[in-house]
């Protein structure tokens, strides 16, 4: 099993993981804010909302919710000119849903097959519910629509679809990979580090010391 990681380590691997959430997510949603759905109030294709769910499944609620939030008011402000606070609150929904799965899955089974199936689900339940919240203040609040069937059809239902496909498509591919590359990492250096402890006996000999590998590196414990 993993060690548990300094608070301060712990600390700093959010805030480094809050900034390249927020910038990626923010510098893609620009770039796919010209995609709108025909027929839709400001809906747009959007594969970028994969990024926010990662993010949250790898890095917790709040890293997910930060980057979702501050990605979507920062894209918004320079592609429309302002922002919506209640779309950012729900562009937040979409990396913080994901991110509950750090209290319910180990870190063991957060990246195998079942994680990723997870982090699909976890992805589109987040959609719905993101867009949700925001079609449906629009309307409370009298932001740009005036009826339910407008909250519904127009806004919801467009965005509530789109981001649930690309969530639930990308969201596990991100995942995958990520875990790909930490176990390849984290093997490499269990590999050297066991190699250092099999050579460090008296005289040369070979001993055997105890060795711990994460999930990372897709080992267990020796003795």
């Amino acid at each position: 099993m993993t060690q548990p990681k300094p608070r301060k380590t712990a600390f700093t691997t959010s805030l480094v993981a809050m900034g390249a959430g927020t910038a990626l997510y923010a510098a893609f949603d620009v770039l796919l804010n010209i995609s709108q759905i025909p027929g839709t109030q400001l809906a747009a294709f959007r594969p970028s909302v994969a990024i926010p769910m990662f993010f949250g499944y790898v890095f917790g609620p709040l890293v997910g919710f930060v980057s979702g939030f501050l990605g979507n008011v920062i894209s918004d402000a320079i592609s429309w000119g302002g922002f919506r606070w209640n779309w950012g609150v729900g562009n937040g929904l979409l990396g913080l849903i994901p991110g509950l799965a750090v209290y319910f899955l180990s870190e063991e089974k957060r990246f195998s097959k079942l994680g990723f199936l997870a982090s699909a689900v976890l992805a589109a339940v987040a959609s719905i519910i993101g867009t949700e919240f925001a079609a449906f203040t629009d309307y409370i609040f009298g932001y740009g629509i005036s009826t339910l069937e407008e909250a519904i059809y127009a806004r919801f239902l467009p965005a509530a679809h789109t981001d649930a496909v690309n969530g639930a498509i990308y969201t596990p591919i991100l995942v995958s990979a990520y875990a790909t590359a930490v176990r390849g990492r984290a093997g490499r250096a269990c590999a050297r580090t066991t190699s250092t402890h099999q050579r460090s006996g008296k005289w040369g000999l070979t001993t055997r010391r105890p060795t711990s590998c994460s999930w990372a590196s897709g080992t267990s414990q020796s003795s």
